[in-house]
């Protein structure tokens, strides 16, 4: 299993239904895609002074690498990931992604 985690510096003056939309766009991934699992959304809520800015994250399980390149290259997503771009400080300069292969 691979577990994408993307956190990310939301501009404040993103109104939180834009938000919501953002969090729609990435769960109905899910339908449309062969082998993505579930999706977690959340404020970073971590008492560490580790978060270098970095507001809040979510997570996408995939059954295998094969499901999350799929993932990376669907139209969908392409759609889903411009849009929240859009919402970051900085563009994709709010935006840090880490994959981890889980056993």
């Amino acid at each position: 299993m691979i577990r994408h985690c993307v956190f990310v510096r939301v501009r404040n003056d993103v109104a939180n239904a834009e938000r919501a939309a953002i969090h729609a766009d990435l769960e109905a991934l899910r339908s449309m895609i062969d082998g993505v699992g579930k999706v977690e959304f959340g404020a970073n809520t971590s008492p560490e002074p580790f978060a270098r800015g970095f507001t809040h994250g979510f997570t996408i399980d995939f059954r295998d690498a094969a499901a999350r390149d799929a993932y990376l290259v669907h139209q969908a997503h392409q759609r889903a990931g411009a849009r929240l771009v859009a919402a970051l400080e900085g563009g994709t300069d709010g935006l840090m992604v880490f994959d981890l292969e889980i056993a």
